[in-house]
């Protein structure tokens, strides 16, 4: 090989050949002649040529990262392009489904309690709008604006002095009074939250958690394990697009069929929707599983006139637990097994409750931020109460019941819309203990438009009311611990179902909005900013995976706390709407795949399972019935008090301007455009 040399300042030598890359070398005689290069040995001659390859490499390796970066950013500007391009679509789809809504005229101000709260808005927004153009008059005089031409000058400072001194005297002392006892509220409510986090961290750390006392060896025992008689409750009405999958996932319930009853109990007021329900009970019928269809003609006292009638049947004497399912509800095989084992020398034990699951948390924006706030119902509130204090709200399904619980709490009350919450007040006040499974879970869905999101709302925050004005003498006269009626009377109703929607609403609807008008009355940007950020963020903890949404779930609770708060109010009062009952509206969205997977999961035995035949007939027949339920003329609504609020707070943005009030206008911003979208009604399910 034929070598060259290049000798520098540093004594290094630059050595190459056979047109590589060159060596830089460190020589001991740096004054060595060609004739020394050329007579190096083999060795040296093969450490120069690998250390040449080696930079060789080194160099097109450099070269192939430059290009793979160069790649990643001409994808993420080709990204970025896309996005860009898809705005235009985006927006002219938004403005072309708020010319629908507002052609339609579908609204939801139908009822004198609804239209005296949307007036009560209506007033806030017309002064805030003429306090608005008042201050920028004002904003303008002091910038130099001449109102002597007008002969407008000595007037407009009198009238301006004047309002300054009315606001100062008369409008912030009371504004910051109420001001500050929501703060306080606000901070306690905080606290009851961090509270609750801490409590589940330690559930979490130790591992704590119930323990039944009958293993899994006696439960296949045969005859010598625990299978007490069970009876299954299936309450539904009007639920055409569930009834199948409820009813094949509680008659796939591994337990023996001499020890189980399944009651089809259906309201529904649709003849043809109760013929198919009652056509799908035969079927099992005749699979050999132990179900009955029962329909009550006078459908008095809802969910909880439904449940009692059928306690009442002379055949429940014989069954010592009850599991209720309501219609979307799919408990897995196991469920019972999971379940009932823990009454076994249990005998203070009333009620066993397990965790929901959800088939559609992810179908859109609106069912991501239920299964936010829902994840921590379950997760913090629920297995919290449960593990230290035994006593928590029954959640109207996927729980067991001991019957004689039942009995003795003095069976289902028709009194109010939340006889789930009744019955578990009642039955703690006389001593029973619950039981709270975070690891069983049950399927179920989540209301996927607005509409019927609301109405659940509506109805889980006006049923505490009535039954905490209903309760509250019992409480006191109950012969429990002091701690136990503490508990019951401001953790459990007070602070969770009426404290926190009440300063929701009045602190960031109403008191935030009214404060950039009345400057002398202020709230700090901690209370604006951090603890509700806090808050959401301990809110979020049990499911992390729904992080990236933690501004619109902070957005969407305050949005929603319009609702909550009128529902709160007529619970309290009495008011029309307080007794309102709307059946959750359902979609059906459990697949064939996990009617397949529910199957297989049981034993080769035919007696209980679902055929192939049978799978797609279940199919043809839920599209038959989407089919029927697309011919019906739906419509996206609008709700006049969130448009009303987001009004009124955009225009609290741009008075906070003026005043150059950061935090507060950002928070005004983007809380009157989460109102303004949600009183548009998009969020949620889309109806073309």
């Amino acid at each position: 090989m034929e070598w060259w040399r290049k000798k520098d300042s540093t004594h290094k030598v630059v050595v190459g050949g056979g047109g590589g890359t060159p060596v830089v070398v460190k020589m001991e005689n740096p004054n060595f002649s060609m004739l020394e290069l050329e007579s190096l040995s083999d060795e040296d001659e093969e450490f120069l040529i690998s250390t040449s390859e080696r930079n060789n490499n080194n160099k097109r390796r450099r070269n192939k990262n430059a290009k793979q970066l160069t790649w990643v950013l001409l994808l993420k500007a080709h990204r970025a392009a896309g996005c860009l391009a898809s705005l235009p679509p985006a927006f002219f789809n938004l403005v072309s489904a708020i010319k629908r809504r507002v052609a339609s005229g579908k609204t939801d101000i139908h009822t004198n309690n609804k239209r005296r709260f949307y007036s009560c808005i209506k007033v806030f927004l017309f002064l805030s709008l003429l306090l608005l153009c008042f201050e920028v008059a004002a904003y303008y005089d002091y910038k130099g604006l001449n109102f002597s031409a007008l002969n407008l000058k000595g007037m407009f400072d009198w009238v301006y002095s004047m309002w300054v001194f009315v606001r100062v005297e008369y409008l912030a002392p009371p504004l910051q009074f109420l001001a500050n006892v929501c703060i306080v509220l606000f901070i306690v409510q905080s606290l009851d939250r961090l509270v609750l986090c801490l409590g589940c961290f330690w559930i979490k750390f130790k591992k704590i958690r119930p323990v039944a006392k009958v293993s899994d060896v006696d439960l296949e025992s045969g005859d010598k394990g625990f299978f007490p008689m069970v009876l299954v409750q299936i309450p539904m009405c009007n639920e055409r697009e569930v009834y199948q999958q409820s009813i094949a996932a509680v008659c796939n319930l591994d337990w023996p069929k001499s020890k189980l009853l399944i009651q089809v109990l259906d309201d529904s007021n649709d003849i043809t929707t109760q013929s198919l329900i009652n056509e799908e009970v035969q079927k099992w019928q005749h699979e050999g599983a132990n179900i009955l269809y029962r329909h009550r003609v006078i459908r008095e006292g809802y969910k909880a006139g439904n449940l009692k009638s059928a306690m009442n049947c002379s055949y429940v004497k014989d069954y010592e637990f009850v599991a209720i399912f309501d219609a979307d509800f799919q408990p897995t095989p196991d469920f019972l097994k999971r379940t009932v084992p823990h009454f076994k020398e249990n005998d203070e034990l009333g009620l066993v409750q397990a965790r929901w699951s959800f088939v559609n948390k992810d179908e859109n924006l609106l069912t991501r931020l239920q299964n936010i706030n829902l994840a921590f119902h379950f997760e913090v509130e629920q297995q919290v109460n449960g593990v230290f204090l035994n006593f928590f709200g029954f959640n109207g399904t996927a729980g067991v019941w001991r019957i004689k619980t039942l009995e003795d709490a003095g069976g289902w009350l028709e009194r109010t819309t939340v006889e789930d919450m009744d019955i578990a007040v009642r039955a703690h006040l006389h001593g029973w203990k619950f039981i709270f499974l975070n690891d069983v879970e049950c399927q179920c869905e989540l209301p996927e438009s607005y509409e019927a999101y609301r109405k659940q709302q509506h109805r889980w925050h006006s049923g505490p009311m009535q039954l905490f004005r209903l309760c509250l003498p019992d409480i006191i006269r109950a012969k429990i611990s002091i701690w136990k009626k503490f508990n019951m009377i401001f953790l459990f109703f007070l602070l969770r179902k009426l404290i926190l929607p009440f300063y929701s609403f009045t602190l960031f609807c109403i008191i935030l909005p009214m404060t950039m008008f009345v400057p002398e009355a202020e709230l700090p940007a901690w209370v604006v900013c951090y603890i509700p950020a806090t808050t959401s963020f301990l809110n979020i903890l049990p499911a992390l995976k729904s992080f990236p949404f933690i501004v619109p779930y902070l957005l969407f609770e305050n949005t929603m706390s319009v609702t909550k708060f009128n529902a709160m109010i007529s619970g309290l009062f009495q008011l029309g709407s307080a007794y309102e009952w709307v059946v959750t509206k359902k979609s059906g969205r459990s697949s064939e795949g996990d009617l397949v997977s529910l199957i297989n999961e049981k034993s080769p035995k035919h007696q209980r399972g679902v055929s192939a035949p049978d799978l797609v007939e279940m199919k043809e027949e839920i599209q038959r019935q989407e089919k029927k339920a697309s011919k019906k003329k739906k419509h996206n609504r609008i709700y006049m008090k969130e448009l009303a609020l987001a009004f009124l707070l955009l225009t609290a943005s741009a008075r906070s301007l003026l005043s150059a009030q950061g935090i507060h206008f950002y928070f005004l911003l983007f809380q009157g455009i989460s109102f303004l979208l949600v009183g548009l009604d998009l969020i949620g399910e889309q109806v073309d």
